[in-house]
């Protein structure tokens, strides 16, 4: 069977390499063609266009770079179309996918698959019209996913399981001497890991935000920035020279890290699997007025960090916006790495998030259920 996949960021590419992985040991003879990154380049099968190159955030940013984002869709449409495809699989990165998956099922009559659907259950639910019209099948990677699609009226969705689990559990379990030595960081101090994204407007303002911490505060403890070499590595010329910086070593820095400051994403839950203490960060310009107005009308859920939505209640501190000043930070990090109650609370909520996310292996749930979905898509074809 043909393959197309597209995921649209870091997170994407990693879930979409084990998804690779899990499709080959169900079926020997897959091909596979792609939107995505290295690790799914390193899984099998031919790369079209690396995320770093479509990956565009915020409002501005996407009306400037509006004419870059219909050529690229259009380009994505005319490679699935010589590609011909037995199933079209969508990887989060909303947006882009859901206007592919209307032109893949109205004009090719593709099957198409949305595995790590986009959070509509948090911002424009409108979306799950689209969703019903031109999806075949959605595979949840939170529970209450599945009963937010029934209730709009969408029943063809599975819970398989967070990928996340998936990811950190199936980790390098690197030896702490190692990691020090290699990263020339004092094996005399507790790690405090900085996670900024993976994206260049967050990074860099995540970045600006890190730097006003006064490191000062925490004598005992030295600062690890996590880089990725999916964004321009010139922008990490801006991270002041005293906080270190490992790149694409994210899951052995988390492993061994106190705490962790936080840039809200799918690292918050990363975080939280490695049972780190964290504050989340979303250092956004947003007029207060405007952000006030967003959280009450708009926002559908009252908070941003996937560790808090999970467990429905205050689990890790977020600061957003005007709220992510340095200050804040200080005080708030200061009571995860020396205040024990405060730890100790935090892990307590990691571990309820575990229970509810369960172990099962989301990538092979998918794979497997994809092979069925392709069989009865044979047999009603014959």
């Amino acid at each position: 069977m043909k393959y197309y996949l597209i995921a649209g960021e870091a997170s994407g590419d990693l879930h979409g390499s084990n998804l690779i992985k899990s499709i080959i040991k169900v079926d020997e003879n897959a091909e596979f063609r792609y939107y995505g990154g290295d690790k799914m380049l390193v899984a099998g099968g031919s790369l079209v266009q690396h995320y770093r190159d479509t990956a565009i955030m915020g409002f501005l940013n996407v009306a400037l770079n509006a004419s870059k984002i219909l050529r690229n869709m259009n380009d994505c449409k005319e490679d699935i179309a010589s590609y011909a495809p037995d199933i079209l699989i969508l990887i989060d990165y909303p947006g882009f996918n859901l206007e592919i998956a209307k032109y893949a099922k109205t004009v090719l009559n593709l099957t198409v698959i949305y595995y790590i659907p986009p959070k509509i259950w948090a911002w424009k639910p409108g979306r799950v019209e689209q969703i019903k019209k031109y999806i075949d099948k959605v595979y949840c990677i939170f529970p209450f996913e599945v009963d937010f699609y029934k209730k709009h009226g969408y029943d063809k969705v599975e819970y398989v399981g967070n990928p996340c689990v998936q990811s950190v559990s199936s980790a390098y379990k690197v030896k702490a001497e190692d990691f020090y030595l290699v990263n020339e960081l004092d094996t005399r101090k507790k790690i405090i890991a900085l996670l900024p994204g993976s994206r260049k407007q967050e990074v860099e303002r995540t970045i600006s935000l890190f730097n006003d911490i006064d490191r000062t505060e925490f004598s005992d403890c030295q600062f690890v920035l996590a880089g990725t070499s999916a964004v321009d590595h010139k922008l990490y010329n801006k991270v002041d020279r005293d906080i270190h910086i490992v790149f694409d070593q994210t899951y052995p820095l988390l492993s061994l890290a106190s705490a962790a400051v936080v840039n809200s994403g799918t690292a918050t839950l990363e975080a939280a699997l490695f049972r780190v203490p964290q504050v989340v960060v979303y250092p956004v310009f947003i007029p207060r007025l405007l952000y006030y107005v967003g959280r009450k009308y708009i926002m559908k859920l009252p908070y941003i960090s996937l560790v808090n939505i999970i467990s429905g209640e205050e689990t890790v501190k977020e600061l957003v916006a005007h709220e992510a000043k340095a200050s804040s930070v200080i005080k708030y990090l200061k009571e995860l790495v020396y205040n024990e109650e405060r730890r100790d609370a935090v892990l307590s909520g990691y571990e309820k998030i575990a229970t509810t996310l369960g172990d099962n292996v989301s990538s092979d749930m998918v794979a497997d259920d994809i092979r069925n979905v392709l069989r009865m898509r044979t047999q009603s074809d014959s």
